[in-house]
């Protein structure tokens, strides 16, 4: 094997080692960052003067497993009565929006005729 290759190989190997270093050491000091924040310059780049303090304890961590209590009657079903009221609600509020909306369009639609404009509301 000539020996330029030899050479060129080791070259490669050290600037893929220099890379993972650089990477690494890139990767390690982000974690760092948020704190590092709080004691650098407002100039470059830390924390502005009117920012709150961090409190002094952190919150605790969520309770991530904790599974909320059944709610009470969720194992029973509407009847078609309740069901009949609800729908029956639901569409009477509808109605409503729309009423509310036909109402607002049009007061609109006659503010623009008073005014003179052109513009669709």
């Amino acid at each position: 094997m000539p020996v330029s290759i030899v050479r060129s190989e080791r070259a490669c190997g050290k600037r893929a080692l220099a890379a993972a270093f650089v990477l690494a050491a890139a990767a390690i000091l982000t974690g760092c960052a948020s704190t590092i924040a709080d004691y650098m310059p407002t100039a470059v780049g830390g924390l502005p003067n009117e920012a709150p303090k961090r409190p002094e304890n952190p919150p605790a961590f969520p309770p991530v497993n904790d599974v909320p209590a059944p709610r009470a009657g969720a194992d029973r079903m509407l009847t078609a009565q309740e069901q009949k009221k609800l729908e029956a609600d639901l569409m009477a509020a509808r109605a409503r929006a729309a009423a509310a909306t036909a109402t607002a369009t049009a007061a609109a639609a006659a503010d623009a005729d008073a005014t003179g404009s052109t513009r669709k509301p």
